[in-house]
């Protein structure tokens, strides 16, 4: 990474911290700083649970609850236990914090517009482009990858959201009982299965299935398709290599169906050669194969 490439980073950092008014303890000329303007907003008319706050935002717990302290005291906001479940926390917005939130709305539209007011429409083009690029890449960067339990929430969530794609996307449907793993594959010594969460959402999972000591296969390979484009997929797979090289494993397979045209794309442009089948798969119209070192 070039040193310069750092600079510009962080003069870009300067520059929008200036222009959307972040140092200012008065946002968009209310009496509050931006970051109890932006909880009032993530909270929402609906109410969001403080957990989900803090993962949304990445903020610590400590930060968020003097947040909501102040916008309680403001009478914007009230934080109860959840109906359903007392150990959750809820955060809503009170009528005067409704009242709030629309008018900061209202208010940051006003600023938006200012960005825009001074160009051409030609130069509106470009920075609104420029602005869904950069909005873009960082995203990708907020991805976390964490190995997780498939029986897990997040893992059954991705799971299943995998096998109702699959279902829509093979001709003549997708029955994953009939598929030749199961659950218990995905588990450790036997595999393993990863989970890759976007502002602590699940969005994307892949795992591997141990062969021996030196062969392993990738399996439930999916992202959801709000976040294709971001380059999850690669990372993921990235990730799931380096985990199967740190355990040794220097053949690396997989098998896929000919619908998942941009999944075959992927792997061969990662370096995976097609083979001969090497297993049953019933859904498995391509076989895959990569060799790993222990730098992989």
């Amino acid at each position: 990474m070039a040193d310069g490439q750092v600079e510009r980073v962080r003069s870009f950092n300067r520059l929008v911290t200036e222009r959307v008014g972040a140092l200012n303890d008065r946002y968009l000329s209310r009496r509050r700083p931006l970051g109890e303007a932006r909880l009032l907003w993530e909270i929402g008319a609906g109410g969001s649970d403080v957990r989900g706050l803090r993962e949304q935002l990445g903020l610590d717990s400590g930060y968020v609850s003097r947040l909501l302290r102040s916008l309680e005291s403001a009478g914007l906001v009230t934080v109860r236990p959840s109906d359903a479940d007392k150990r959750v926390r809820v955060a809503r917005l009170t009528r005067k914090g409704l009242a709030e939130r629309q008018l900061l709305d209202e208010r940051s539209d006003e600023l938006a517009r200012s960005f825009l007011e001074a160009l051409s429409p030609a130069r509106r083009e470009r920075l609104v482009a420029a602005m869904e690029e950069v909005e873009l890449l960082l995203s990708a960067g907020l991805v976390e990858l964490e190995p997780v339990d498939p029986a897990s929430r997040d893992g059954d969530a991705c799971l299943n959201a995998y096998f109702v794609e699959l279902a829509r996307r093979f001709e003549g449907g997708f029955d994953h009982a009939t598929s030749l793993i199961g659950t218990d594959e995905l588990r450790p010594p036997a595999g393993l299965f990863v989970v890759a969460r976007l502002r602590g959402e699940a969005v994307a999972c892949g795992g591997l299935v141990f062969y021996g000591a030196k062969t392993a296969d990738v399996k439930r390979m999916w992202v959801h398709e709000s976040v294709r484009g971001l380059g999850i997929a690669r990372r993921l797979l990235g990730e799931l290599e380096r985990r199967a090289a740190a355990a040794g494993v220097r053949r690396i397979r997989l098998e896929t169906n000919g619908a998942l045209t941009e999944a075959i794309s992927l792997y061969r442009s990662a370096g995976y050669e097609e083979v001969e089948a090497f297993n049953a798969e019933p859904y498995a119209h391509h076989w895959f194969e990569k060799k790993l070192t222990a730098r992989s």
